[in-house]
């Protein structure tokens, strides 16, 4: 598995090279960003080559282990889309004055990112104090660090107390399935792992009654958004298309090409995908997200990163970070 994702790793930085160099020479082709163990809808569209027609471009797929890459290779124009990038990643870039713009909401996800305590410990919401003086393993500047923060602060547990070592949620496994950490917080395949030696504090429900949100979002460079509308539109309609087939009943068809695009056996799909949820184009647009909502939700994660120290400052506002034009446009298409 090391040696895969290793590899795997190196290729997409070769790959991220030739679509910068492609882009940058004008040969018609761009480069998307995405997640591996991360099942989708949209990866069925991948597999198809829909993407590809409705843009009549070549596009290189890029697969990435965190957020917070896909803003390092969006900043250097390595990447021109990345799709389903955490808002506290995207939040962070933003604040640090990464002119980057959310496109559309791409998943909704309360119970796919948790933090999950190590089952001998017997620590559950009610005894969460205890946490104090422990060793967490966490993915910095991810959705589940900003989840973390949510919950130690809701549970009271002081953050100089504990011992937080940064590691992405493959990495935070498998240091909480050799004891290496009491607390591991993570998403994905590897929060899946995690819960195979240990249990979550709080469930999707109990943080979402906290206000603790957990969605990503399809996210571009603002000069790119401004260049490419269109274009991006095209691209942002697919996924849409996908997401509605999805919804609408195409399950069945649609999971093992969705698995085996997202290097996932066909029940860890299963599994995590039945925990997310894929909003309609008219619900993205409403107020309850791109609408009013999610500039006023990364208001509060870029607040609450400021006060744990985590970045230098937050924008006054996140309204100028929310591009709903190509997704408005992606509607009539």
């Amino acid at each position: 598995m090391i040696k895969k994702t290793a590899t795997g790793f190196v290729a997409g930085a070769v790959m991220a090279m030739t679509g910068q160099a492609a882009f940058a020479d004008g040969h018609g082709e761009i480069t998307v960003a995405y997640f591996l163990e991360w099942p989708m809808p949209f990866l069925a569209a991948k597999a198809n080559g829909e993407y590809e027609e409705a843009l009549g471009k070549k596009i290189n797929w890029v697969s990435f282990e965190t957020g917070t890459a896909m803003s390092a290779a969006m900043a250097s124009g390595d990447v021109q889309i990345s799709v389903s990038q955490g808002v506290p990643p995207f939040v962070v870039a933003a604040s640090g004055g990464q002119d980057i713009q959310v496109v559309d909401v791409a998943v909704s996800y309360s119970d796919n990112d948790n933090c999950v305590v190590r089952a001998d410990l017997e620590i559950d919401k009610d005894s969460a104090g205890e946490l104090a003086g422990k060793k967490v393993a966490v993915p910095l500047g991810t959705a589940a660090h900003y989840g973390f923060l949510r919950q130690m602060d809701h549970f009271g547990v002081p953050l100089d107390s504990l011992q937080i070592v940064d590691m992405a949620p493959p990495e935070g496994a498998a240091a909480l399935s050799q004891g290496a950490v009491d607390f591991a917080c993570g998403y994905g395949g590897g929060l899946g792992r995690m819960k195979e030696y240990g249990n979550v504090l709080l469930t999707g429900d109990e943080k979402e009654e906290l206000g603790i949100l957990v969605f990503d979002v399809t996210s571009a460079p603002a000069a790119y958004v401004a260049e490419n509308g269109d274009e991006l539109a095209k691209f942002l309609a697919v996924t849409a298309k996908a997401n509605a087939q999805w919804n609408g009943g195409g399950q069945d068809d649609m999971l093992p090409v969705i698995a085996e695009e997202s290097g996932m056996d066909l029940d860890a799909a299963k599994a995590s995908i039945s925990t997310m949820k894929f909003p309609s184009v008219d619900d993205q647009l409403s107020q309850a997200w791109l609408g009013g909502n999610a500039a006023t939700f990364m208001k509060g994660v870029a607040d609450v990163f400021v006060e744990a120290g985590s970045i230098d400052g937050a924008l006054d506002s996140y309204e100028g970070a929310v591009n709903t034009g190509p997704l408005a446009a992606a509607k009539g298409m």
